[in-house]
């Protein structure tokens, strides 16, 4: 053995086990999933106290589980598990026998008994190995085929999928593009999958591990998901400095803080809580002039909130927008839904003008600027 072919083997064994790895995380995820999907399907059918939550189930579990430190959860999530559990019965197959040792329920009677997983419902058309699906796609490619009711639609993109390695955003674009249905009409149906393969999108092995589903489940931060600019990215900094410093009721919550809509993820600036004003305060920061399209996502953003993030006591949250170029400086609060009078001057005296958050950006930016000038000349 020549020395290149030493290194070239060392650095073979290290990318097989590292993906190796990686995808045994996935697949736990998976698993875990599958298994919530089974435990309310069972709940829902057999819980001795189900009528007490009836069809608010879901929403209740989201909030026990949160408070048991389940990060990321929501009535979605959880319902998107419910339908993996559903539509892919046999993944129990894979479930070995020490973890079903592992998940015990205890009766009332404090006695402990095994979990009895029913029998493997038969499939309406006969698949591709359940092995097959777990070793070849990810949690991610899972939740867009949950979507699709029909078993033989959602064979044929588990099929086409594997057989093009297929990203996540390669199966979406397939699956809105109505392939299926394209293929089932095309003379040449060969020629039209064969074509549509050459020009797909392939999943990498570093995007198991990058997904959010992934940091999530073994609580690990997400700094690595996101990329920012150095200068847009100090000016976050400085500017959630600048707001707590305000001393105006502001409590950090998050920065980066991660939004899953329909399996696309988006990311709010910096989240505070105002504990005066009983509301969330979601900031977007771009460094550059102001598109319309800013305060369409910032509301997207707020109706999120406002849906899924609101306590029962929580005022409406609400929004600022800043943007930033060298030869305007643009600040816009978004207030939609703010139709309390009281809490709209509450709102108007306890958050900063928008004349401090402009004179916060003219300054911040142009400090950050020197600063890196004198670095380069440096």
């Amino acid at each position: 053995m020549k020395f290149e072919h030493l290194i070239q083997a060392m650095t073979k064994a290290h990318q097989a086990l590292q993906h190796q790895v990686r995808k045994t995380v996935d697949t736990s995820l998976i698993l875990r999933n599958w298994l919530f999907g089974y435990y309310l399907v069972e709940f829902e059918q057999s819980g001795e106290d189900r009528a007490e939550y009836g069809e608010r189930l879901v929403e209740e579990s989201v909030k026990s589980l949160k408070r048991n430190g389940l990060k990321g959860l929501s009535a979605t999530n959880l319902r998107l598990c419910r339908q993996l559990y559903l539509h892919y019965p046999q993944i129990q197959q894979t479930l070995s026998v020490e973890l079903k040792q592992v998940l015990i329920a205890r009766k009332s009677d404090k006695t402990e008994h095994l979990i009895a997983f029913p029998p493997v419902m038969k499939l309406a058309i006969e698949g591709l190995p359940i092995t097959e699906l777990l070793k070849q796609l990810t949690y991610s490619h899972f939740i867009e085929l949950v979507r699709i009711d029909e078993p033989q639609k959602r064979l044929f993109y588990e099929i086409e999928c594997i057989k093009g390695n297929w990203s996540v955003r390669e199966l979406k674009r397939q699956i809105g593009s109505l392939l299926y249905e394209r293929t089932g009409l095309s003379k040449d149906k060969a020629q039209l999958i064969q074509l549509t393969q050459n020009q797909a999108q392939t999943l990498r092995s570093e995007d198991i591990i990058r997904s959010p589903y992934i940091f999530e489940f073994l609580d690990l931060p997400e700094q690595g998901l996101y990329q920012e600019q150095d200068l847009e990215k100090a000016l976050i900094t400085h500017l959630e400095k600048f707001l707590l410093e305000l001393g105006r009721g502001f409590c950090f919550e998050a920065r980066q803080k991660r939004i899953t809509v329909d399996n696309e993820h988006y990311y709010v600036d910096l989240v505070f809580y105002h504990r005066l004003l009983k509301c969330h305060v979601l900031i977007e920061l771009k460094n550059r002039k102001f598109h319309h399209q800013d305060a369409g996502q910032l509301n997207f953003y707020l109706n999120y909130y406002r849906k899924h993030e609101m306590s029962p006591d929580d005022n409406p949250p609400v929004g600022i927008l800043l943007c930033t170029a060298q030869d305007q400086e643009h600040v816009e609060f978004a207030t939609a839904g703010l139709d309390n009078q009281l809490f709209v001057s509450q709102y108007q005296v306890r958050l900063p003008s928008t004349e401090e958050l402009r004179q916060f950006l003219i300054q911040e930016r142009e400090s950050l600027l020197q600063s890196s000038s004198q670095e380069t000349n440096t």
